[in-house]
């Protein structure tokens, strides 16, 4: 999380004291006894399955001819035009070199 971009700014004492009086209202959030909490089991040993799941789908998908990742050093303008034609300026610049065939 990038906290210069957009801070969140502290609670005053008021602001949290309404928070707590909410979660206390509210009988879905009941607190769990000492007794739950010691049958507590991690999720990935309580639903196996479902994580198994969880860790498959996470990430992208493998590509059949997978991308190289470099480092280049382009001009500022040449970034800043491609930026300002929205989401997917870094494909579109793969897109111009592939063109070029150089």
């Amino acid at each position: 999380m990038n906290a210069g971009k957009h801070p969140i700014p502290p609670l005053s004492d008021e602001e949290e004291a309404e928070i707590q009086r909410e979660i206390a209202d509210d009988p879905d959030s009941a607190e769990a006894t000492d007794e739950e909490l010691a049958q507590a089991r991690p999720f990935a040993e309580a639903l196996p399955d479902l994580m198994e799941g969880i860790r498959r789908a996470r990430g992208r998908p493998s590509l059949a001819r997978s991308k190289q990742q470099i480092s280049l050093r382009l001009d500022p303008e040449v970034i800043e035009k491609f930026k300002a034609t929205g989401k997917g300026w870094q494909a579109r610049i793969n897109e111009v070199l592939k063109r070029a065939k150089v």
